[in-house]
C-alpha cells in the first residue's frame, strides 16, 4: 500500500525526469541549488526505502573520452566552415592528439578564425590557441570548456536513464551525480539488476529514412520486400511501414531533444536540434525529398513519418504523433540517448539486502 509521502516522491521524480529534458543546459547557480535540494530529497527517502526493502546499487560512468572526441570533431567542423565562409587561404587542416591542427600563413587571418570561433560563435566558444610557428595553429577546447559539457552530459545521462526507468516500469529510484563523471543509481526493491543494466547495454540508434511507397506495407510484409527495404512498426500504432534499410541520417548530431506543444494545436510533441553540422545535411536531405514521406526511426520502432512539405532549413524539427506529454517525452529522451556522445559504461552493480530488524 502507497502512502502520501511516497506518492509525493514518486511524483517528484517524474517531475525532475520531465523538469531535466524540457530544460537546456543549465548555467543559473540558482537552478543548481534548486535541483540539488530537490535530489537531497529523493536522496534521503530512497535510501529509507533501501534500508527497509534492501534493493539494487548500481553506477555507470559516462564517456568522457568519447565527450573530448566530440567536441574536437565539431570543433574540426566549424573551423572548417569558418575557413570556406571567409574563404581564408589554408592548408594541412586536420586532427592530431586532441586539437585541431592547420597551417595559415597570413596572421590577420588567424587571428579573424580564432575571433569568429570565440567571440562571433552563439554561443561563444572557450578555446586553447597554441601558435607551432611558421603559420601553424592548434586549437583546442580549453579544461573548463570541456569540465561544463562533461557536467551536462552527466545532467543529460541522469534525465535519459530517470526516463528509461520509467519505461520498463521503475517508478521509485534515487539517480544521482557521482563525481564528475559517475551516476549512482539505488532501486528500492529492485532485487534483479541485471533487467536494468540490460536496458542500458545497448546505444539507441537514431535514424532518419526513407519511406518506399512502391508497395504497400501490408503487402511487403506477406511477400518479399523490395531489395534494400523492411517491414518496420510504429512506435505507438504499431502500422506497418516499408522503409529503407539504409539511414540518409543518423542522430548523432541532435544537440537537444525534449518535450513541448505544437503551436496552436498544443499537441504534445517530442522538439529536437541539430548542430552545424546536422542542420547542413538536415538541409539537405529535406531539400532532396520534398513531396516525400520520410521515418524518424529510435532503433526498430518508427516514431513519425511525415510528408516533408519544404527544405527544414533551421536546423531544428518536432515529432508528433498523438503523444501524451509523457509519451512525448520518452521520444525525446530516446533521440537523446542516442545522440550522447560515447556510452555508458558499466562500472559495478550489486543487489542490497534490507537491514536486519532488531
Amino acid at each position: 500500500m502507497t502512502t502520501p509521502l511516497r506518492d509525493r516522491i514518486t511524483r517528484l521524480i517524474a517531475a525532475l525526469a520531465i523538469a531535466s529534458a524540457i530544460a537546456l543546459p543549465r548555467t543559473a547557480a540558482a537552478e543548481d541549488t534548486q535541483l540539488d535540494k530537490m535530489r537531497a530529497k529523493v536522496v534521503a527517502f530512497v535510501g529509507n526505502m533501501m534500508e527497509k526493502q534492501g534493493g539494487s546499487r548500481i553506477v555507470y560512468k559516462v564517456d568522457a573520452d568519447g565527450l573530448r572526441e566530440a567536441m574536437v570533431t565539431d570543433l574540426r567542423d566549424d573551423v572548417y566552415k569558418n575557413l570556406k565562409e571567409s574563404r581564408i587561404a589554408f592548408s594541412a587542416h586536420k586532427v592530431s592528439n586532441g586539437s585541431v591542427e592547420l597551417t595559415i600563413a597570413d596572421a590577420k587571418s588567424r587571428d579573424q578564425l580564432v575571433r569568429k570561433l570565440t567571440t562571433d560563435a552563439a554561443p561563444p566558444r572557450s578555446l586553447k590557441t597554441t601558435d607551432g610557428g611558421d603559420g601553424l595553429l592548434r586549437l583546442a577546447p580549453t579544461d573548463a570548456a570541456f569540465a561544463g559539457q562533461l557536467h551536462d552530459l552527466v545532467e543529460e545521462s541522469i534525465a535519459m536513464i530517470e526516463q528509461r526507468l520509467k519505461d520498463i516500469g521503475v517508478k521509485l529510484a534515487s539517480v544521482q551525480p557521482d563525481g564528475a563523471d559517475r551516476i549512482r543509481i539505488f532501486l528500492p526493491g529492485v532485487m534483479e539488476p541485471e533487467r536494468v543494466t540490460a536496458v542500458f547495454a545497448k546505444k539507441v540508434r537514431v535514424s532518419f529514412r526513407s519511406i518506399d511507397v512502391s508497395m504497400p506495407p501490408e503487402q511487403a510484409q506477406l511477400g518479399t520486400p523490395p531489395a534494400g527495404t523492411e517491414v518496420l512498426f510504429g512506435f505507438k500504432d504499431q502500422r506497418p511501414y516499408l522503409v529503407a534499410k539504409e539511414s540518409a541520417l543518423e542522430g548523432d548530431d541532435i544537440i537537444y531533444a525534449g518535450p513541448g506543444f505544437a503551436p496552436g494545436t498544443k499537441e504534445p510533441i517530442a522538439s529536437f536540434r541539430f548542430n552545424g553540422r546536422g542542420a547542413r545535411r538536415f538541409a539537405h536531405i529535406t531539400e532532396e525529398n520534398v513531396g516525400k514521406p520520410f521515418a524518424i526511426v529510435l532503433d526498430d520502432k518508427v516514431v513519425s513519418a511525415p510528408v516533408i512539405r519544404e527544405p527544414i532549413t533551421g536546423g531544428s524539427g518536432q515529432i508528433s504523433g498523438n503523444f501524451t506529454l509523457e509519451e512525448a517525452n520518452s521520444v525525446a529522451m530516446l533521440l537523446r540517448a542516442g545522440a550522447l556522445p560515447g556510452h555508458l559504461g558499466l562500472v559495478e552493480q550489486q543487489v542490497v539486502q534490507p537491514a536486519a530488524k532488531p
